[in-house]
């Protein structure tokens, strides 16, 4: 048995940094991973696929130029772009493992697994330790489709060890992992299919949310598939055969399944330290993200938090702030997110109906992406900006961007909510033109001021908009 201050189970983005920060303050810290440093976000999330989606949006870009006067035919090379993703991950990872190198963190590789309260063993060793943290992230669920465990198929977790583009692609959700992915594959030449069974693309998302980015999906060439479930697949000489619950069958040469996520809790044995779980196997945590077991937490998304890496860095942020005394909780920042499709979705607090379901009185206005000079001069009109008011205080709980740079954008109403500002905030900043955030401060003006606000608007015939 080995005593030590602090055990962190899982090297993601949250738990890497709250190691060394402990081994800082001069604790006997032991960091467990039973795989590649870094987490989901390194290895098979953010890095990779953002690497990926820059070549794929380099490349889908030109091909849509026509209309700005540019006629290019491109040839991606899979091999190459897959090959530049890997180093980039690659050189992520050896930052990361230089990072806890460079501390006096006991780097543990093997998996952890409970033993009895706030006790740990990993690798043949017994660890106990008065604070324990949890980060062992989630990973793709695979549903239980007849046929489809047999494999081979493809997850978030070995897409990018791919060298060979599929032909033919089906993609099995479309969430933010199965538009990325599967939008990426399509602009580098794969014919690619999406199913889901629900109505609307990003299904958490509002309905016209989805819509907007269905849009720049079919012009890629991409079939997407609502309202249909996957019943049975089987394997036949290399090709992947799916039959559909609307009678039809589908032939591809690949499956990518990116069909949610399921929490890396059940290696941990958690219920010998007195840690509970809730049905979907998540942490349970309180408002301040201790477990049931004093002493031990849990953050990120193993703990049904915003499965984004964002949350988890500012998890550890929160425990170290309550470990000092502070009043940290679970939900005490404005959230926000970005998926990055093409147009780009981002996100900030509450959606119109959520603020209703709340209780609060709001309201939301919204302005078409095509009424910005910037979408119009470069040709990126898709989408609209939205945000959410509470009246009658003005305050900003809430804002749906879609369109180009979205997920830049959206940060700037994060700042605005943090502020607590209203609307008179956003009103009266001056933005720069042409930008996609000069829309930003007359979101909140009628239709008709909108456009006397910019020279461009006087053109005979300009469509009017109307708020909601």
């Amino acid at each position: 048995m080995r005593d030590v201050d602090v055990i962190v189970i899982g090297s993601g983005q949250g738990g890497v940094p709250f190691a060394v920060k402990m081994s800082y303050r001069g604790k006997r810290t032991a960091l467990i991973e039973r795989s590649d440093l870094g987490g989901s976000c390194v290895n098979f999330g953010c890095t990779p696929s953002k690497a990926f989606l820059g070549s794929a949006q380099a490349i889908g870009r030109a091909r849509h130029a026509a209309g700005l006067g540019a006629e290019c035919r491109v040839k991606a090379h899979f091999g190459g772009v897959m090959a530049r993703v890997r180093d980039i991950r690659d050189r992520w990872r050896q930052s990361v493992r230089e990072y806890v190198e460079d501390s006096a963190v006991e780097l543990v590789r093997a998996e952890a697994r409970f033993v009895g309260e706030r006790t740990v063993e990993a690798g043949g060793e017994q660890y106990r330790a008065p604070l324990v943290l949890i980060d062992t992230g989630r990973r793709s669920r695979i549903p239980p489709i007849e046929g489809l465990q047999d494999g081979p198929y493809l997850s978030a977790e070995n897409f990018f060890e791919l060298t060979e583009m599929p032909d033919r692609t089906a993609v099995l959700g479309a969430g933010y992992v199965g538009l990325e992915l599967g939008q990426g594959l399509a602009r580098l030449g794969s014919r690619v299919t999406i199913i889901d069974r629900a109505d609307h693309a990003l299904v958490l998302e509002e309905p016209q949310v989805g819509e907007a980015v269905a849009q720049s999906l079919k012009r890629d060439g991409i079939d997407l598939r609502l309202k249909t479930t996957i019943e049975r697949v089987r394997r036949d000489r290399g090709k992947v055969q799916m039959t559909l619950s609307t009678g039809g069958t589908l032939e591809a040469d690949a499956i990518l399944v990116a069909a949610g996520r399921a929490p890396n809790t059940e290696a941990l044995d958690l219920a010998r330290t007195g840690v509970e779980t809730d049905e979907d196997g998540c942490v349970r945590v309180n408002q301040h993200l201790e477990t049931a077991c004093e002493g031990v937490y849990a953050i990120g998304d193993v703990a049904g938090q915003p499965p984004f890496t964002h949350v988890s860095w500012e998890d550890h942020r929160r425990v170290l702030g309550v470990l000092d005394g502070e009043s940290r909780r679970r939900d005490d920042r404005a959230v926000g997110y970005a998926v990055f499709t093409d147009p780009q979705v981002g996100r900030a607090g509450l959606t119109l109906d959520q603020a209703r379901r709340r209780g609060l009185a709001v309201r939301e206005v919204s302005m078409p992406v095509a009424e910005t000079a910037r979408g119009i001069e470069w040709g990126q009109t898709i989408g609209f900006y939205r945000v959410v008011v509470e009246e009658p205080s003005g305050r900003i709980i809430g804002a749906t961007l879609v369109g180009d740079e979205a997920g830049e954008l959206v940060s700037i109403f994060l700042v605005m909510m943090e502020g607590g500002d209203d609307w008179r905030v956003m009103e009266r900043t001056m933005n720069i033109h042409p930008t996609y955030a000069e829309g930003i401060p007359i979101l909140k003006q009628e239709p008709a001021q909108r456009e006397l606000h910019h020279l461009l608007f006087f053109r005979s015939g300009w469509p009017h908009r109307q708020c909601t």
